[in-house]
């Protein structure tokens, strides 16, 4: 790796970069689509196996490990020792079954794709979830970027007044950025409902005196920011967070974080929960070009009474979830958005005398939709049981990889950190499930 430099673009990247930039692109769409990253180098040969369609992603993460026997993954002959009272249900899909608390999930089986034979290394919480978001494993010497800076990165913005990456309830253990700018990190939004918040002028602050203190900061910091700007990261980093935050309140599209805009109907599909509000609210920003969106749904720890909370959670994700396919689908945005339901590891196949399921690395199970993948398949197996996958293993490096190649970008290229060694978006040996696409 000795030959690789400090530059933000692999040589394979900026020899795709030039060679569109001097004769493929052709002026048409819109400035964003013109100028962004992706536009100029993404690589063909994603396209020619089915990728670079999708332009979005919303990630529902479920955290806390979701049981695949009782969601994705049911085992209806596997005995009750494993099944419990988990009924099988069939969907449109032949040969696909779902956990019987999804039901309405079950009535757009054409619309995604189940990964069954997902395995992990991390068995605990904190390190599973950061393995899962990032493709690496947890280190105490360096924060690695999730999937969505990566995006961020390589893809661009689509809309230069928005951020390109929120989250969604997901608290201070989402890696974020990691080792990269801040204009790549996350917008964190704690609670979907209430919105963004302190995003507007002080009361009985006028725009001319808003621009005033503005003009008055610049000049005052002036000679600060010409010594220390481009030498100090952590100066670069304050002025990016305070010129973002500037651009995002004189947005016209602020109103996509406010839900009260939906009508009465659309939120009673969706669901009251928080987790349904940000599902809500994904859909809404993904419309106005945000890229990536990551909600988290927690409490999935079910070490006891693991069929009773089950029966309380499961249904709210199957009916944001049904809601959020049924919108992308009618809008015309599901083949431009890749739908992510994942979650950091399994539960116990074997039910726990306290009638619960334990921590399971070894084998879970991941939906995806939108985004150029073909519904109605099931990728992967596990045995009988549940206990280990017997077909086509899927790590989290590789599922990262396969969100780069729908969104065709250079999932392999290499980043470098301020260490200088190299990352990517793929993480070591990541390679993308190409099948998933047709």
């Amino acid at each position: 790796m000795s030959h690789l430099q400090l530059d933000e673009l692999s040589r394979r990247r900026f020899m795709a970069r030039t060679a569109r930039t001097c004769f493929g692109l052709t002026i048409g769409g819109t400035a964003a689509n013109l100028f962004s990253p992706s536009a100029l180098a993404a690589d063909p040969n994603i396209a020619a196996t089915g990728g670079g369609k999708a332009k979005s992603v919303i990630y529902l993460f479920m955290s806390g490990g979701m049981t695949h026997l009782d969601t994705f993954d049911p085992k209806p002959d596997a005995g009750s020792d494993y099944t419990g009272p988990v009924k099988a249900i069939s969907t449109k899909t032949n040969g696909m079954r779902l956990g019987h608390c999804f039901k309405q999930l079950a009535k757009h089986s054409e619309k995604f794709a189940l990964i069954n034979s997902m395995t992990s290394t991390q068995g605990a919480h904190a390190q599973g979830r950061y393995f899962m978001r990032t493709g690496y494993t947890q280190r105490s010497s360096i924060v690695h970027p999730s999937a969505g800076s990566w995006v961020s990165k390589l893809a661009g913005r689509v809309n230069p007044t928005l951020p390109s990456f929120v989250t969604v309830n997901t608290g201070n253990g989402h890696p974020g950025a990691g080792f990269m700018e801040p204009d790549v990190a996350p917008l964190p939004i704690g609670n979907a409902e209430a919105g963004l918040q302190n995003i507007t002028r002080l009361k009985g602050t006028s725009e001319k005196e808003f621009n005033r203190q503005l003009a008055l900061r610049t000049l005052l910091d002036k000679e600060f920011d010409s010594k220390y700007h481009t030498g100090q990261k952590n100066v670069r980093a304050y002025n990016q967070v305070f010129e973002e935050a500037v651009t995002l309140m004189n947005s016209k599209d602020l109103e996509a974080f406010d839900l009260s805009k939906e009508p009465k109907e659309v939120h009673e599909r969706y669901g009251t929960e928080n987790f349904s509000k940000g599902v809500l609210l994904a859909r809404r920003l993904v419309e106005r070009g945000v890229r990536y969106v990551d909600i988290e749904m927690g409490g999935y720890d079910w070490h006891n009474d693991n069929f009773e909370k089950m029966e309380t959670s499961i249904p709210v994700v199957d009916r944001a979830l049904s809601a959020l396919l049924e919108d992308l689908d009618s809008k015309g945005l599901l083949d431009s958005t890749l739908v992510v339901v994942a979650t950091e590891f399994g539960r116990t196949p074997k039910i726990t005398p306290t009638v619960g399921r334990n921590h399971f690395p070894k084998a879970f199970s991941h939906l995806i939709a939108g985004g150029g993948i073909r519904g109605g398949q099931v990728y992967g197996k596990t045995n009988k049981t549940g206990t280990a996958v017997v077909e086509n293993p899927v790590t989290a490096p590789d599922f990262n990889a396969t969100i780069g190649h729908a969104m065709g970008l250079p999932y392999e290229d290499f980043l470098m950190s301020p260490s200088k060694r190299p990352f990517r978006l793929s993480g070591r040996e990541g390679k993308p499930i190409t099948k998933l696409f047709g």
